[in-house]
């Protein structure tokens, strides 16, 4: 116990690996405020950089860029209502009207000191349960992904306003986008009608930054001449209070952050969409409705995303099995280093599980000191003059949906998605259920056709297999009560049962 200790803080009294730590977060943080400035992106980058570095530096920098990139992406969902990120889709649904409201600043707050608690309690699992969570992650057959990715889609409801129809449409709509492309098992061509360009399918960052920040900047034209909102920015850090009322939300929200990012291929954009499904679900009587500024809506995704990079780390570390695109990217570091990610690793270089962890508990705590510095000066962003925040949309946007692929094709897209996008908004629908199926719909793809394939082509076989196993025969009684719950018959009987309370006369 005492070497554990030793080696989980080794980077908080090395001057240099304290400092590339606190310089990954930063640098992660404002990365990831960028729309198309990935993490992915700015960690594979970081590769080339640190190839000839000792390990304990390159897995400083690294970690403190993917704890400050998820955090980063909150910060333009909040103030521009375009995500840094898709894991922060969800945030902007709370998190933008409280900015709409003159509440910036509380919001962002509140968001910083929330995505602490959730990383702390992704990386208090990592320490602890490593292990166990790593086995429960094996279970997952093909089959299972599949439903958790329906399950998914199905979550719709908690995006789609007051129309439930309207947010299947958009979801369906996020699918048949998501599906443009090579067949990624037989390589047919799918909705491509012969284009060349087509073949690789559409950039879901093209679509991502085209339906919310450049929708957002058309829709901003209609109110050009009208003033800025001004932005109260009094106390940053939120009360005690404040913080007690959304805690026990928040201990469940990273509690599904950690399980998600345990899952292969998973991540935390499931986990921060989930986790607003689940807040939207277990908060009776919120101050603010969702969708206009409740803090619990605020909260539950941010909690959820930040967990949810401990729980990406499980898996690497015990299994050599990466959670998600970067801990991919991570895995390869650490063979360039001459180590072997699994369960060797734990046996034959603890040294390096408790490095890790204690490398990311200090990026944790930065995330929250740089998160908390500077709200003032981007506050003044909401308060520019539309004539000035306009251009700027556009141009984050631009340079964003550039940055993906260095195409201009990129950019054509993401202008048409921004006039689609604005479209629908005018029409009443909203647009996270879009992104939501197009995220969604290569997991749903991929692992239709590998459950498929395992079970012989049969589908008769395949629904045994769903029944006859405790864990997929649990999600897919969570996908029909999903379903189910959102179905008028539901929602008006608990819209009467409701009423009835009200005036007294329920039970």
């Amino acid at each position: 116990m005492i070497e554990a200790l030793q080696y989980l803080t080794i980077a908080w009294f090395d001057p240099k690996l304290l400092g590339l730590v606190a310089l990954g977060t930063f640098a992660g943080i404002y990365v990831g405020a960028i729309p198309g400035l990935s993490v992915t992106m700015a960690v594979s980058i970081l590769i080339s950089f640190t190839f000839a570095w000792e390990v304990y530096p390159a897995l400083c920098l690294m970690v403190g860029i993917y704890m400050g990139g998820v955090y980063g992406g909150s910060r333009t969902a909040i103030l521009l209502n375009i995500p840094g990120a898709p894991s922060a889709i969800a945030t902007a649904l709370d998190g933008y009207p409280l900015a709409q409201k003159g509440q910036a600043g509380e919001a962002i707050g509140l968001s910083t000191v929330m995505s602490f608690v959730g990383g702390f309690i992704g990386i208090g699992v990592l320490a602890f349960a490593a292990p166990f969570v790593s086995e429960f992650a094996l279970t997952f057959q093909p089959r299972d992904y599949m439903l958790l990715a329906i399950l998914g889609i199905l979550l719709v409801g908690s995006l789609s306003g007051e129309s439930l129809l309207k947010g299947i449409f958009a979801g369906s709509l996020g699918l048949l986008i998501g599906a443009v492309g090579l067949d990624p098992l037989t390589a047919q061509e799918r909705f491509t009608f012969g284009v060349v360009e087509l073949w690789g399918g559409i950039s879901f960052i093209a679509v991502m930054i085209g339906l919310f920040g450049v929708s957002e900047a058309l829709t901003q034209l209609h109110h050009v001449d009208k003033a800025a909102i001004k932005q109260t920015v009094g106390r940053i850090v939120p009360s005690w209070g404040a913080i007690r009322k959304v805690l026990p939300l928040s201990v469940q929200t990273s509690s599904i952050g950690v399980i998600i990012g345990a899952l292969p291929g998973t991540g935390g954009d499931i986990a921060a969409l989930m986790a607003y499904d689940h807040a939207k679900r277990v908060t009776k009587a919120p101050e603010v409705p969702f969708g206009e500024g409740a803090q619990e809506g605020l909260v539950a995704p941010e909690t959820a995303n930040n967990a949810a990079v401990g729980g990406a780390f499980i898996p690497m570390l015990t299994l050599g099995i990466p959670g998600d695109a970067v801990t991919a990217i991570i895995i390869g570091a650490l063979f360039i280093h001459g180590l072997n990610p699994g369960p060797m690793l734990m046996i034959e270089q603890p040294q390096m599980f408790w490095f890790i962890t204690g490398a990311l508990m200090l990026a944790n705590v930065f995330m929250l000191i740089f998160g908390l510095t500077g709200i003032r000066l981007l506050t003044r962003i909401v308060e520019m003059p539309r004539t000035v925040l306009i251009p700027l949309i556009l141009l984050l946007s631009i340079v964003g949906a550039y940055a993906v692929n260095n195409a201009i094709t990129d950019v054509y897209w993401m202008l048409l998605f921004g006039a689609f996008g604005y479209l629908l908004k005018t029409y009443g629908y909203q647009l996270g259920p879009v992104i939501l199926g197009v995220i969604l719909s290569r997991l749903i793809d991929e692992n239709w056709r590998r459950a498929i394939i395992s079970d012989q082509e049969s589908l008769g076989l395949l629904l045994r297999g769903i029944v006859t196993s405790p864990l997929s025969l649990v999600l897919l009684l969570a996908v029909l009560f999903v379903f189910f719950s959102q179905t008028p018959v539901w929602t008006g009987w608990r819209a009467r049962r409701a009423a009835l309370r009200a005036s007294g006369d329920g039970i």
